[in-house]
């Protein structure tokens, strides 16, 4: 018969009180659930386990704990720039590393040229060829700025950007290279007009602005251009000729990958090289120059004595040339830190990389919101 005194002990018994509990995970099962060791048939460890109970080890639920994710994550920015960013995300699992990678392709919506209307196209390229190299232009536009362009919806100035594109190579001339500069940004909308249908009818063309665009404030001093003015579109032979006007307007990378406001968004798992002896003269050098990367480098511990150490473990690629000597593989181990990641994203232009990021994040968060709604 259970008496009161079994449920109150019950109730206050704590396993860590034990004296013959270790503290913590035993190292073998540390190793496993923090790092990926690289083998030469496949890497071990790669499984995560981000739930309650996958170490019941007292010390291992650390990392299913809400006040131990806000301890330990961290962003810290290694380099940025216009176009480029890299920084490292620490004290996260792979799942949401990757789930920010495919926002950041596919959802993060961007502007893209979505129609082209040809008037006159002479060139060697195609209708068709030419309207798809036109659609992949980049555009240097904040599209928060812009609203999304349904099928009922007509095409006005807070939804769409027109560009004009004219060009003749003359004859007697040499061949003309048409490039991105040479498209136009018509704040006004489109110019080219709709056939009438009737003979009363007032022509209009292909948008409804109200207003142009350059009197807008966030356009007044910040005027719509493309990302690069250098991309080459098509060449043109003397007396070839090309007139047409591309319509842009919002989207997401899941539609099309024009939309795709990143080149690339990638990340790779920090490397850890350690080294388990002293690797000390002829073979330290052999060591040094083994590796590509430059991972490894000569400490001189006097009298003649050398000794290799790891100088730039960030640089290591886990090729494993480092450990096909024989008589290096006992000294050297490379891994992978699981929850340590090393961030890279290339802009196409219409945001900075950083804020990239940040709208990633943002949309993430909405998905958990409304998961947590549906729940409720």
């Amino acid at each position: 018969m259970v008496t009161e005194e079994d449920k109150i002990f019950a109730k206050n018994f704590n396993i860590d009180q034990l004296p013959d509990v270790p503290a913590g995970l035993p190292p073998h099962l540390k190793l496993k659930q923090s790092r990926v060791v690289p083998k030469n048939v496949a890497p071990l460890n790669t499984d995560s386990a981000i739930y309650s109970g996958g170490y019941v080890t007292t010390g291992g639920e650390e990392s299913v704990k809400v006040e131990s994710f806000y301890e330990n994550f961290k962003v810290d920015v290694i380099s940025c720039t216009e176009t480029d960013i890299e920084f490292d995300m620490v004290g996260i699992d792979s799942s949401f590393a990757n789930a920010f990678r495919r926002i950041l392709i596919a959802e993060v919506p961007s502007m893209a040229i979505e129609k082209v209307l040809i008037a006159n196209n002479t060139s060697l390229v195609i209708d068709e060829v030419l309207a798809h190299r036109i659609g992949l232009i980049p555009i240097a536009v904040d599209p928060r700025l812009f609203e999304y362009l349904s099928e009922n919806d007509q095409p006005n100035e807070k939804n769409t950007i027109v560009f004009k594109l004219h060009v003749k190579c003359p004859k007697g001339e040499s061949r003309l290279k048409v490039l991105t500069s040479e498209l136009q940004w018509l704040p006004n909308g489109s110019e080219f007009l709709k056939e009438a249908k009737g003979s009363n009818a007032k022509p209009k063309t292909y948008t409804s602005f109200s207003c142009s665009q350059d009197s807008l404030p966030e356009f007044a001093d910040n005027p719509i251009t493309l990302s690069h003015l250098d991309i080459l579109i098509a060449k043109l032979s003397p007396g070839q000729e090309i007139e047409l006007e591309a319509h842009a307007v919002k989207g997401i990378g899941k539609t099309h990958a024009k939309w795709s406001p990143v080149g690339t968004a990638w990340y790779r798992m920090l490397p850890e090289v350690v080294l388990k002896g002293e690797v000390e003269d002829e073979l330290a050098e052999r060591l040094v120059k083994a590796c590509p990367q430059k991972v490894f480098d000569i400490e001189d511990m006097g009298n003649g004595g050398k000794r290799a150490t790891v100088a730039q473990p960030r640089k290591c690629t886990l090729c494993k040339e480092c450990v096909r000597d024989d008589e290096l593989v006992d000294f050297v181990d490379l891994r992978s830190v699981k929850d340590h990641f090393i961030y890279n994203i290339e802009s196409t232009g219409s945001l900075p990389p950083d804020v990239l990021f940040t709208e990633a994040v943002k949309i993430l968060e909405n998905k958990c919101e409304r998961v947590l709604a549906a729940l409720s």
